[in-house]
């Protein structure tokens, strides 16, 4: 292992090379400072020139940050990620057809780094299928120049099955906290572990080059050996940045890392809004022991209601990246997490969550059609990906999206209990057809599904024929106020319910006794009544 400066790692990249990025979103365990630099050089001397940008979660702070080092023309040929929304440079690039650029779902290509680093052909899932992901639709392309390269569908035992590619790898940047002598790196400081050994090992096995960013140095042999995140024998050059933010918004906070707990109201509540209606409404799912997944967007203020409302002790709170128990965080730091459990690596997560592991998932929306299909990820030139959103919607038990009937200046009020709609959103989000189809209601049905659409003022759910309304705000009407702001006309429940007043008033809805009051076994039961409906299925 050789200490070298950022600028002298950014010289050990060639034309043509691609980067293998660790971290995630924010700046969690992102190596900013081997981005940066590469940038720098780039603008100073015209090189090095078209790049690969690999990373498993897409990384930047939504403005200069994180990948967006690379957006410039002719330094970047194209990149391979989950999201590009923190990242506006590759989505205007991408946008206007200057760069390849494919978003695969997070838990694939988070896995794929172990098949790669094992010399494997791919990876082999049913993550994906049905959906923009599969090349009998879009193959994950996010522009018209970039080629169907990394996706397949195969039949294995008389089933389909997606098979993705290796991506390419010639140069890792991965992070850490501390680095000794021999290049033994640890992570102590990071708020997620992400996927650093398979990242290195991947590039070892192709004759890549692996450099790690560090916050300091250690001696030789004073790491403690569990600790060891990525073995000494997979590093060749260590950047030490005293400076290592934990986050781009948080410099270090020890409850990130795991050091310390905080007190529950330590953790902030959401204020009381449309937001904090749909996620509460969402929180009356919950049941003892359930493990959920909370994803981006709305429904990540799902833990904070289970903080006011006492909760957290009686769920397990999880996030793709690998946190366990607690409160994921919120904000511009979502993605790690308080109070946890359990930080354990991303792929890993992603094998429970493939796995059926998960009770209940709790995801926002972005549009939906009459079927129940669902797009987050492409809106015309408005590019955002899906990052785990695939993985998580597929898999779990049961799904509670989560997100406004309508968008763009709505305003919604509550007077006394009652709903009103002070001014209708702009744009439908309910709407007749999807640019890209992120959850299949074809999968959700195959695999038994219990699927909601939670919004401010109705709720939904899928049907025999499709979406259907049973639940609407009191004050309102189904046709005036939810119907006539859609772009199809639902099924109407035989027996329309009221939502529960509790979501409406601003004081805590005395959630727990809900929870408390449901009888032990209920979630064995309800683990068993799924597991039996899908065998009917199949």
């Amino acid at each position: 292992m050789e200490k070298i400066t950022a600028d002298e790692a950014a010289r050990l990249v060639e034309d043509g090379d691609a980067i293998l990025i660790s971290g995630s979103g924010g700046g969690h365990s992102v190596p900013e400072a081997l981005l940066a630099a590469v940038e720098r050089r780039f603008l100073a001397e015209g090189q090095p020139r078209g790049l690969t940008s690999v990373s498993v979660v897409g990384v930047g702070d939504r403005a200069l940050l994180g990948a967006s080092h690379l957006a410039h023309e002719g330094l970047l040929k194209r990149a391979i990620t989950s999201a590009l929304v923190d990242s506006p440079g590759l989505v205007r690039l991408a946008a206007e057809d200057k760069i390849e650029a494919y978003t695969l779902p997070q838990g694939v290509l988070s896995q794929l780094m172990r098949d790669m680093a094992a010399g494997r052909p791919g990876l082999i899932t049913k993550t994906g299928l049905h959906s923009f992901v599969d090349p009998r639709q879009q193959g994950s392309r996010q522009s018209p120049r970039t080629p169907p390269d990394f996706v397949e569908v195969v039949n294995l035992a008389g089933e389909e099955w997606l098979l993705f590619r290796p991506v390419p790898v010639s140069v890792a940047f991965l992070r850490g906290t501390t680095a000794d002598e021999d290049g033994n790196v640890t992570m102590e400081h990071e708020a997620v572990l992400g996927e650093m050994l398979a990242m290195a090992q991947a590039a070892r096995r192709v004759g890549g080059i692996v450099v790690v960013q560090v916050k300091r140095m250690a001696r030789r042999g004073t790491l403690p050996p569990k600790d060891v995140r990525i073995p000494g024998i997979l590093v060749d050059f260590v950047v030490v940045e005293p400076q290592q933010r934990q986050t781009y918004a948080t410099e270090y906070d020890p409850s990130y890392s795991g050091e310390l707990r905080v007190p529950l109201d330590a953790i902030k509540p959401l204020p009381f809004g449309p937001r904090k209606v749909i996620v509460r409404r969402a929180a009356m799912e919950l049941y003892p022991g359930a493990v959920c997944n909370l994803g981006a967007g709305v429904s990540t203020g799902l833990s904070t209601i289970a903080a006011e409302e006492g909760l957290l002790d009686d769920v397990y709170l999880t996030n793709e990246q690998g946190i366990i128990g607690g409160a994921p965080i919120t904000g511009r730091d979502s993605g790690g997490g308080q109070n946890f459990a359990a930080m354990i690596e991303q792929p890993a997560q992603f094998d429970f969550y493939d796995g059926g592991g998960l009770d209940l998932a709790f995801l926002s929306f972005a549009e939906v059609d009459a079927q129940g299909n669902v797009n987050v990820s492409r809106f015309g030139d408005r590019i955002i990906g899906v990052g785990g959103f695939i993985n998580i919607a597929q898999n779990a038990r049961c799904v509670v999206f989560g997100g406004t009937l309508t968008a763009g200046d709505l305003d919604v009020a509550w007077e006394s209990g009652r709903t009103v709609i002070r001014k209708e959103g702009r744009h439908r989000k309910f709407v007749p057809k999807l640019e890209q189809i992120c959850y299949s209601a074809r999968i959700g049905r195959e695999r038994a599904q219990e699927v909601l659409f939670v919004t401010e003022r109705a709720v939904f759910r899928i049907g025999a024929e499709g979406l259907e309304l049973f639940e609407i705000a009191p004050g309102l009407d189904a046709e005036r106020d939810v119907i006539a702001h859609m772009g199809f006309r639902p099924a109407v429940a035989r027996e329309l319910r009221a939502m529960d007043p509790r979501i409406f008033d601003p004081g805590t809805m005395g959630l727990a006794a809900d929870v408390h009051a449901k009888p032990r076994g209920y979630r064995s039961a309800r683990v068993a009544r799924w597991h039996a409906a899908r065998r009917e299925k199949a």
